[in-house]
Formats: structure tokens, C-alpha cells, sequence
């Protein structure tokens, strides 16, 4: 397909979304992708299991300078019609809290479900496809050049993504070819993305890794009530990648870990009823031990040196 109708950059899943809806609107598409497969993403959402869609969305769960765009959107395709073509075809799910809907067995029913939809659609695929150049005119539509040949198409669709994870395929192609076209482009700012960390707090998050903990996490009077984890490289989990969207560089979290207790009035109780417990004991029987036992490293760590 060197002169398809309609060709997507990016694989993932807005890209093959698009390229399956465009082709049962009866055009030709072409998806190239720079990845040796489409739909890393998909497959790591979720724990592997991939939480595909809410049963509660409304607008005013986005964040966007243009309110009216996410009214637009879902009038136009809601979590319904999603969840109409999950059942479809036959993808058993669950839901958790909040209204969180995931896939019982795998994130791979969600991509397949997609990859199948493409096929019927009569979409085709080509990975391992670096775009090189983009150029318009108003005779030949778009003409690109890849490491795969070049391809020329009277519709472009980008749907690259964003920069967050640089090793599944994201890069900046997006942003280029936005500037290249004279859009407009506002500040980028990281959002649902884990926070990493480079000085001691990364030995403490290593030494925790795979913990969750039901945490509070607030910032800028923004507050998640959700799980935190610990990861090699820092924290991730729901309240972590929901609270990054509202943080802002050189800004303070702050992260309770006993969000349905008062930890004042807590350790004043044990200073009357337990003076002589270890507080490490005494806090372990809230939080896990190891948390409790790093967590006095670091306490020690950042207390004042007296002269």
C-alpha cells in the first residue's frame, strides 16, 4: 500500500482505534509504527491486565484547556460503545473501585480485540517503519519517507503519543511534526507517569520494591485516596500516576500513609499507654516492616547533626 487513503504513525492504541474506523468508513489505511510490534502499552496497562475504560466518565474527569473538546468527544463515543465491542467480542472483565473496568485474563484480549477489528477493516500494518521526512501539498496530499520506502497518502493521522516511555517507541515525532505544520503547541508537562528519584530516596524505593500501600497523596490542594507502589526506580501505583498530572517541577507532595487515622493523636496514645514500646513496633502494626524500618533510616537520616 504505497498510496493508501488514510495512513496512521503510531501503533498504539488511538492509532489502530483510528485506523479500524476509518477503514470501515470504506478507505484504504496504512499503519506504520517504528516499534517491532504495536501496542507495547496496551499490554502493560493495568498490571497486564489493562484497565480499559471507566463506567463513570464525564468531562469533568479531564484535564483541558478546551472543556468543550471533551464534551465533543464523548458525545460523539462514549465507554459504552467501547464496552458494547469488549463483550462483543467475548472479553471477560471485572470491575474494581471507582468503577475501574480490567480484563480478567490479559491486556493481550484488549490488543487483540483491536488488531482483529483492523483486519476486518482491512487495515494493514508495518512495523519496524522510522519516519524520515513529512511533506503536504495540495496535488499529491502527504508524502512520507521511511526506512521502509516512501508513502504517499491523502489523509496523515500522528498518534504517536507522548514522551513518557522513551524504551516502548515514544519520542518527540509528534511535537516535530506539529511545529513543522505551524500548530500551535503548549508547554508540555509530564502526566499519569511514576515519580523517580536519584538520591537516597531511590536505595529506600529499590529495597521496597513490588509494595503497595494505601496512601493519600495530595498536591496543590489536589488529594488521591489510592494505592501507592514502590518500584526500583522510585513510586508508581493509581495515586502516584493520577496525582503527576497536577505536579508541577520543585513543588512538595505530600504522602499520608495512615489516611484513616490521626497520626498525632495515634503516637501521642502510645506515648501514654506504651512509653517504653520501640516506635518501630508500634508503627508495625499499621504499616508493613519493612516500610517501618526504612522509613526510621530515613527519619534518621534528616534529622539534625547536634554540635
Amino acid at each position: 500500500m504505497k498510496k493508501p487513503d488514510v495512513i496512521v504513525i503510531g501503533g498504539g492504541a488511538a492509532g489502530l482505534f483510528c485506523a479500524f474506523t476509518a477503514g470501515q468508513r470504506g478507505l484504504s489505511v496504512l499503519v506504520l509504527d517504528s516499534s517491532n510490534k504495536v501496542g507495547k502499552k496496551i499490554l502493560m496497562s493495568g498490571g497486564g491486565r489493562c484497565n480499559f475504560t471507566n463506567l463513570d466518565i464525564t468531562p469533568e474527569n479531564y484535564l483541558c484547556n478546551n472543556p468543550h473538546f471533551c464534551i465533543s468527544a464523548l458525545n460523539r463515543y462514549n465507554q459504552w460503545q467501547f464496552i458494547d465491542m469488549v463483550e462483543r467480542h467475548g472479553i471477560a472483565y471485572h470491575e474494581r473501585k471507582h468503577g475501574e473496568l480490567f480484563c480478567d485474563e490479559s491486556a493481550k484480549d484488549i490488543l487483540a480485540m483491536l488488531l482483529d477489528e483492523c483486519q476486518q477493516a482491512g487495515v494493514v500494518i508495518k512495523t519496524k517503519c522510522e519516519i524520515k521526512t513529512v511533506a503536504a501539498s495540495e496535488q499529491e496530499g502527504y508524502s512520507l519517507q521511511t526506512s521502509s520506502g516512501n508513502y504517499q497518502c491523502k489523509s496523515l493521522v500522528v498518534a504517536t503519543g507522548g514522551l513518557s516511555i522513551p524504551t516502548m517507541g515514544a519520542s518527540g515525532l509528534g511535537y516535530e511534526l506539529a511545529e513543522q505544520f505551524g500548530l500551535n503547541l503548549l508547554p508540555r508537562s509530564a502526566g499519569l507517569v511514576p515519580f523517580t528519584f536519584s538520591d537516597g530516596i531511590k536505595q529506600i524505593s529499590e529495597k521496597l520494591s513490588g509494595l503497595a500501600v494505601d496512601v493519600e497523596m495530595s498536591v496543590n490542594g489536589i488529594s488521591f485516596r489510592e494505592n501507592l507502589l514502590f518500584t526500583h526506580r522510585g513510586i508508581s501505583g493509581p495515586a502516584t500516576l493520577q496525582l503527576s498530572s497536577y505536579w508541577k517541577p520543585g513543588q512538595t507532595i505530600s504522602v499520608n500513609l495512615l489516611p484513616d487515622l490521626n497520626s498525632q493523636e495515634l503516637l501521642l496514645g502510645y506515648k501514654k499507654t506504651s512509653a517504653k514500646s520501640l516506635l518501630r513496633n508500634l508503627l508495625a502494626q499499621h504499616l508493613s516492616k519493612g516500610l517501618v524500618l526504612e522509613l526510621q533510616s530515613l527519619y534518621w537520616l534528616n534529622m539534625p547533626r547536634q554540635q
